[in-house]
């Protein structure tokens, strides 16, 4: 079983997504604007990139480290924007008419309901995405989002590290610092990012445990958002 809860509007558990906290930025750009400028290529312009990295202060890419390096981005170097940019397109929440992207009437009302936003992007880009397409390598794990969910439910409740979690579902030995490191960043790709993104877990260093080592553990939204079979085996007591 895996499924997704409808929540209200008015949800705190909603302000952990950074994905739709750009999502819902972006379409209240566009119709605060009226559109947003694309290139010929169809991408956003940059004048609209250098706003997005500024008002979606998204984590691990702010401004600061967005521009440290580079005085101008397009969108395919913000690629948070550009997997926001694919999402809103796909389920036809807006549309390129001449020369600018534009909010639908879905998009419209979807803008001004932040729970009806989630349901509708949130299990798409988890479920239905390709996420080795934005990511390093054109690889896939084993595997299927019904095993995954069910198997993190139990595993993150307390937290726990990249490395444990890929042993989980295929065995100890590969880590960042050895030969199966690219099995590790496969598997941190296609699973793990998507529901950092999604706003469903958090990522942290972990302490003590190598220099690479990063700790995977719920947030609220998890809790609120998920309904799973394996919620039975998690401690009644620390479900919200």
């Amino acid at each position: 079983m895996m499924e997704f809860e409808r929540l209200p509007d008015d949800h705190p558990a909603l302000a952990h997504s950074p994905l739709l906290r750009a999502a819902r930025l972006t379409l209240g750009y566009a119709l605060d604007h009226g559109e947003i400028g694309l290139t010929a290529r169809k991408a956003f312009k940059r004048s609209f990139v250098h706003w997005a990295v500024d008002a979606f202060d998204w984590p691990g890419f702010g401004a600061a480290e967005a521009f440290r390096y580079n005085k101008v981005l397009n969108e395919h170097e913000f690629v948070p924007l550009q997997v926001v940019h694919f999402l809103l397109l796909e389920r036809r929440l807006g549309r390129h008419y001449k020369g600018g992207f534009r909010p639908t009437a879905k998009g419209r009302i979807l803008a001004a309901s932040p729970a009806g936003l989630f349901a509708e992007l949130i299990p798409f880009f988890i479920l239905e995405v390709d996420h080795a397409s934005y990511g390093r390598f054109d690889e896939h794990p084993c595997g299927n989002w019904e095993i995954w969910l069910n198997v993190l439910n139990v595993k993150t409740e307390d937290g726990a590290t990249e490395k444990e979690l890929y042993g989980a579902f295929y065995g100890e030995g590969p880590d960042w610092d050895n030969d199966g490191w690219r099995e590790m960043a496969t598997f941190c790709q296609c699973v793990i990012k998507p529901l950092k993104w999604a706003g469903l877990v958090t990522v942290q260093d972990a302490d003590g445990d190598g220099p690479f080592a990063r700790m995977c553990t719920k947030t609220p939204l998890w809790r609120a958002a998920l309904r799973l079979e394996t919620d039975e085996m998690v401690q009644p007591a620390m479900r919200h």
